[in-house]
């Protein structure tokens, strides 16, 4: 039951950041998120290795949507805090998935190679899907390298995140040996 709520408030927090970007009022969508987010934390149990997968999976993904936009592929609606970053709304919902690594996505751990497909494809239809509800834009002559670009880094950042998911959980089951 745990993996279904899981994936429910994982897509109620990607429809409410989309939504609220669209329509520039991220405010409530992002409070909302990060309070799932700071949750579903506490209640792992290993809330320390949890947030740093969190964590760094902020920091991926703050840097791969900022390099594809400052490419000039992608532009965000509701920029804040700069048009030259990828915007705070983005940023929750790497987080977001991040948390679908121990739950609604577990049944991917230990085989890469989907992980990598699936990010692959899922990705960037993810990314396509906002710009359709008016969350963003792909650039003039920058749809097809950005989606291609969307896509390598979601091949990379499925397998990334269980891989540094199981080092940080064998890190704590040392330390509490």
């Amino acid at each position: 039951m745990a993996k279904f709520w899981n994936f429910a408030l994982f897509q109620l927090g990607w429809f409410a950041c989309v939504l609220g970007a669209a329509h520039q009022k991220v405010f409530w969508a992002v409070t909302g998120t990060l309070a799932y987010i700071v949750l579903h934390a506490w209640h792992s149990p290993f809330p320390k290795a949890e947030t740093r997968l969190l964590l760094k999976a902020l920091a991926y993904g703050v840097i791969t949507d900022t390099l594809i936009v400052n490419l000039g592929c992608l532009t965000f609606r509701d920029p804040w805090p700069s048009s030259h970053l990828s915007p705070l709304w983005m940023w929750v919902l790497w987080v977001l998935v991040a948390t679908t690594i121990n739950k609604s996505l577990s049944w991917l751990r230990g085989r890469p190679v989907l992980g990598a497909v699936l990010g692959g494809i899922c990705g960037p239809m993810s990314y396509e899907a906002g710009i359709r509800m008016g969350a963003g834009a792909w650039e003039p002559g920058g749809r097809v390298t950005g989606f291609i670009l969307v896509g390598i880094a979601w091949a990379i950042a499925i397998p990334l995140f269980f891989y540094w998911d199981e080092s940080t959980t064998e890190d704590t089951l040392l330390k509490n040996q």
